[in-house]
């Protein structure tokens, strides 16, 4: 039973499911309709990252090498947690205290320089505010926020404690 819970196979499962959850948010987009807003495609970018760090450690076979790998992975799931906290706030605003919203990001990137785009879309905009989806009373940035607290916990468990 225990060389079934191996830190081996916890990086594939964390990899399938930050993959997966990619494939929910483009099927949420393509399919359904709905627009990301710019911490939405913050948080597809540390699912990536997660997802590519998880999968490049599932295939090598030492148990050091997902040791070391399960840091980088809690970083990036403790800044997508952070992302999506702040996602959170901004849908719990007033409609009146939400930040102003910005033009289309195209626009931005022929208009202001990378520094600001980069700013704006981390602090969010009134977009990030609306609530459009769902699920069992979570929105979109909680079910992330679970997402990136539940990876985050599973890779400290790796990185201190497995054999």
């Amino acid at each position: 039973m225990v060389a079934f819970l191996s830190a081996r196979r916890f990086h594939g499962l964390v990899a399938f499911a930050a993959f997966a959850l990619l494939g929910v948010a483009f099927y949420m987009e393509y399919q359904m309709g709905l627009e990301p807003c710019p911490l939405c495609m913050f948080q597809r970018i540390a699912f990536f990252a997660i997802g590519v760090v998880s999968l490049i450690s599932a295939l090598r076979g030492s148990i050091s090498w997902h040791k070391k790998l399960a840091w980088p992975i809690v970083v990036l799931s403790l800044l997508g947690a952070g992302l999506a906290i702040r996602h959170l706030y901004l849908q719990n605003l007033p409609a009146e205290e939400l930040p102003a919203c910005l033009p289309g990001l195209s626009y931005m990137f022929e208009v202001f320089p990378w520094q600001e785009i980069l700013e704006a879309m981390v602090m969010g905009t009134g977009e990030c505010g609306d609530v459009v989806w769902t699920f069992l009373g979570l929105s979109i940035p909680g079910w992330t926020l679970v997402a990136f607290v539940g990876m985050a916990l599973v890779n400290l468990w790796i990185a201190l404690k497995a054999k």
